[in-house]
């Protein structure tokens, strides 16, 4: 195992204190911390703390050793996969991501057209796909995909806003596509934010509060309508939520690990200070209710493992959690490994070298001898790719 030094990045919707707080550093932090990286993004890599090596540099030169074979050729010479920890103390950007082929094709045209990949309105700065998965580690809020349309349009009419009338009429006839068009393109009778803001609190129901709550920080912007077509979720420490190329979200407040293909494709719709484009994002939403949108922890392989199902190869997160009773665990995991420790110390061998890990701190593996051994009384996130691609590995390495 490798020893890691990861990134902090600084968003003004970040924390002050749990990421600082968890690394053992001073309280409040100088500026609001929003997420602790770890991996080989292009953008912002971790570094191999006994070298000085950006992960990225480790994995191009010796991709078939450090990630197998086979998900050297699945996902080329790149980590596949991005691990962060999330401190959301404000509301994020009403945002989508698109699959792999709009991706694909996005990057191209956006390349053949000569926009600069950091020009601010650069859409597709990349030619992956961004599915993505949080596990709440304090009580976690989002808004995540959209709701029924038939419940939607009964949050909208109980605000009684003449203006919006017309909302909730396409909902009703089930036109959801319709209905956030309508909104969002501008093509209708003003509608009155703040008279959305007041009707909700008037209302002064459970599900209108997070109108108010987004009007805060954004009393102008019609996402504040937008979040009454989400679904609503607060999860619990160990659920989680998927989100699905196509799929409208908004992480509200709460503490979570993160585990992402590694993309920056990101299309925003408000809540934000950066580049919006309504257009692109109509254009790649997916229009279909999201039914359930928490996702429970399934029991792993050994005692003290869970881990989180997604349909997706590029990624796959396991909790490892150990204590007197269960003081080690074992991990069939042939592929590349990330571990991020987030409490007690626990130790981790890959069969090449052990390290041990306090709050905050990580570690990567290469991809051989296939399993990870742990010890110790702590919590740790191993983020790796699919038992898919997994598989795909260790049969072109039999091949």
């Amino acid at each position: 195992m490798l020893r890691l030094q990861n990134p902090i990045r600084q968003y003004p919707w970040g924390s002050r204190s749990v990421l600082a707080g968890l690394q053992g550093r001073p309280v409040p932090s100088p500026a609001p911390e929003a997420e602790l990286w770890v991996g080989a993004h292009p953008c912002t890599p971790s570094v191999v703390e006994s070298t000085g090596d950006a992960l990225t540099d480790l994995i191009a030169a010796a991709p078939a050793t450090t990630l197998s074979p086979g998900v050297a050729e699945q996902f080329g010479p790149r980590l596949p996969y991005l691990l962060k920890l999330l401190a959301v103390a404000a509301p994020l950007s009403l945002q989508v991501h698109p699959d792999a082929a709009q991706a694909a094709a996005g990057y191209a045209a956006e390349e053949a057209a000569g926009v600069p990949r950091d020009a601010p309105h650069r859409r597709y700065v990349d030619p992956y796909h961004k599915p993505e998965l949080l596990v709440a580690v304090s009580e976690f809020r989002a808004l995540c995909g959209f709701r029924a349309p038939a419940d939607a349009a009964d949050a909208v009419a109980g605000l009684a806003v003449p203006a919006l009338s017309a909302l909730a009429a396409r909902l009703r006839a089930g036109d959801l596509a319709g209905a956030v068009r309508w909104l969002l393109t501008g093509d209708r009778s003003p509608v009155d934010v703040a008279e959305v803001v007041a009707a909700a609190a008037a209302a002064d129901r459970p599900g209108y509060r997070v109108v108010g709550e987004l009007a805060t920080a954004y009393p102008e912007d019609l996402g504040v309508v937008v979040a009454l077509l989400l679904n609503q979720v607060a999860l619990a420490p160990g659920e989680a939520i998927f989100m699905p190329p196509g799929s409208p979200h908004v992480y509200l407040y709460g503490t979570g690990v993160e585990i992402m293909a590694a993309s920056d494709n990101v299309l925003r719709g408000g809540f934000t200070s950066k580049y919006v484009d309504v257009p692109e994002l109509l254009r790649v939403l997916r229009y279909e209710p999201l039914r359930d949108p928490v996702r429970r922890p399934v029991p792993g392989p050994t005692a003290g493992v869970v881990s989180w199902p997604v349909p997706v190869p590029d990624l796959a997160l396991h909790r490892v959690r150990l204590d007197a009773e269960v003081p080690t665990a074992r991990l069939p995991l042939p592929g590349p490994r990330t571990v991020l420790c987030l409490a007690g110390e626990v130790r981790v061998d890959d069969g090449a070298a052990a390290v041990t890990l306090r709050p905050g701190e990580a570690a990567f593996g290469a991809c051989e001898p296939g399993f990870l051994a742990f010890t110790g009384a702590g919590e740790a996130y191993v983020a790796t790719v699919s038992a898919a691609a997994a598989t795909r590995s260790l049969f072109h390495e039999m091949a």
